[in-house]
């Protein structure tokens, strides 16, 4: 497995499983299998109302809590919340994380940020970052936090490659998670002709090719999939690289076309969207 090195020294894999619109028992079975298979790299969120299965799924797992890079979001109505930081740990049943996010760009996200920071002094946290922050509010936040962001995580895939804040990020030191890698599943996206040429040619999937894409562009990647053989599909990726005349023909297929494009409405109503119960 290759690790990205992030700003503060920790070392983080390039590829896990994410548990984005799973149920706590869909995601328990996942995270199992997921860990079972080799993967050690785990996304889930207060939003996605499933931290309970994915702690249940680690435990389930035998694998050792500290083999595995457990990633996880705050919600905006939690930000304010003094004890937001420690109900998560208690969902996902474990005594820290490693990687804790803002998830949204909503509510009092300076408040939740500055959550964060204590969280990451008292040990609670090895790493801090953010969600879907458009890059000016990501400048605010490195001219007035106390502690750089780690990560920033935004969709990101060969439709949408995320080339200008990833300037930002390579000049500031932080790192890149994309979510919907491979374009929301779009499947003009995965059949796209260069993916099939590179998969016959390197006896891969079109899909592990646009992953093997991410990692060789530095991104941090978590497909999600509740089919085992999808998951250690989705892993097997370092057995071979793709060459810079690869890398260049992939690029053309940048439309500057991205599947989630949040409203200020949406992002206003993040602020009140209270979350279900996570059992």
């Amino acid at each position: 497995m290759e690790t990205l090195k992030l700003n503060n020294g920790i070392e983080m894999p390039m590829a896990g499983i994410g548990v984005f619109m799973m149920t706590p028992d869909q995601a328990e079975a996942a995270v199992e299998s997921a860990l079972k298979s080799g993967i050690r790299l785990i996304d889930t969120a207060n939003g996605y109302m499933n931290e309970s299965g994915t702690g249940r799924g680690i435990k389930k797992s035998g694998v050792a809590r500290e083999e595995i890079f457990l990633v996880t979001k705050l919600w905006p109505t939690v930000y304010e919340k003094e004890t937001a930081v420690d109900e998560t740990l208690g969902r996902l049943g474990t005594g820290y994380i490693d990687l804790l996010l803002l998830h949204q760009p909503a509510g009092n996200w300076k408040a939740g940020y500055r959550a964060m920071e204590k969280a990451y002094k008292e040990g609670k946290v090895r790493a801090i970052g953010l969600s879907n922050f458009p890059e000016e509010l990501i400048r605010e936040v490195l001219e007035t936090a106390e502690i750089k962001p780690q990560i920033v995580q935004v969709e990101a895939h060969p439709y949408y490659p995320q080339n200008e804040l990833k300037k930002l990020l390579r000049d500031t030191g932080m790192g890149m998670m994309a979510w919907y890698p491979l374009g929301h599943g779009d499947k003009n996206l995965v059949n796209e002709p260069v993916f099939t040429k590179l998969a016959e040619k390197y006896g891969k999937s079109n899909v592990q090719i646009i992953l093997r894409w991410h990692v060789q562009s530095g991104n941090v990647i978590f497909p999600g999939s509740k089919n085992p053989d999808h998951i250690r599909d989705n892993l097997d990726i370092f057995d071979f690289e793709l060459t810079d005349e690869d890398m260049a023909e992939i690029a053309k297929v940048n439309k500057g076309v991205r599947y989630y494009n949040a409203t200020p409405e949406m992002i206003s109503a993040y602020a009140t969207m209270e979350l279900k119960e996570d059992i």
